[in-house]
């Protein structure tokens, strides 16, 4: 406990939380400026509405909004400018064609494993020399953050069988293929 003006004191906790607060805008912000790094043309929200695309073999654009809880309009600028940009294609949906799906054409999906593997190796170099033990606990704990926050009180609910959702940290057996962030 840390002991403050007027005799009040802090909690352990509340101080972990103000420092988890701290780094994760710190890392938001990371993220956000080396999405121009790994590629000019590509934003950190592009990014992942590409590794969406890629990982659930097309969607409609309300899919992408509900997905990521973005508002439409986000999501339809987005979508236009990967669409200029060659990245991503429009086709009928063979159940609806009224309904519009979105798929990564062939340089979309070059660009997309071209960022990805650039943002795996600054992972790997930020995390360089640290303990397997670690790296799998820290990867636990960003399943169960995660989890909980597409859970109940956050934007989506998780799979009752999400990894994460269980009472302690689980094994980090997040997809390989799914876009890191940071």
């Amino acid at each position: 406990m840390q002991p403050l003006p007027g005799g009040q004191t802090v909690s352990a906790a509340d101080e972990a939380v103000e420092t988890i607060h701290h780094e994760m805008t710190a890392f938001a912000r990371r993220a956000r400026a080396s999405a121009g790094r790994m590629h000019p043309e590509l934003s950190l929200v592009s990014y992942t509405l590409l590794g969406h695309l890629e990982v659930s073999g097309g969607c409609r654009a309300t899919d992408l909004a509900a997905h990521h809880a973005l508002d439409k309009s986000t999501v339809s600028r987005q979508v236009s400018a990967l669409e200029g940009a060659g990245l991503i294609a429009r086709r009928p949906d063979p159940r609806d064609q009224r309904v519009q799906v979105l798929d990564l054409t062939p340089a979309g999906t070059e660009i997309l494993a071209q960022v990805t593997e650039r943002r795996r190796a600054a992972f790997r170099a930020r995390l360089a020399g640290w303990p397997e033990d670690d790296l799998q606990r820290f990867a636990a704990y960003l399943l169960r953050y995660n989890a909980a926050a597409e859970g109940p009180g956050g934007s989506t609910p998780a799979p009752a069988d999400a990894p994460g959702t269980g009472p302690g940290p689980t094994p980090a057996s997040a997809s390989a293929s799914a876009p890191a962030d940071g």
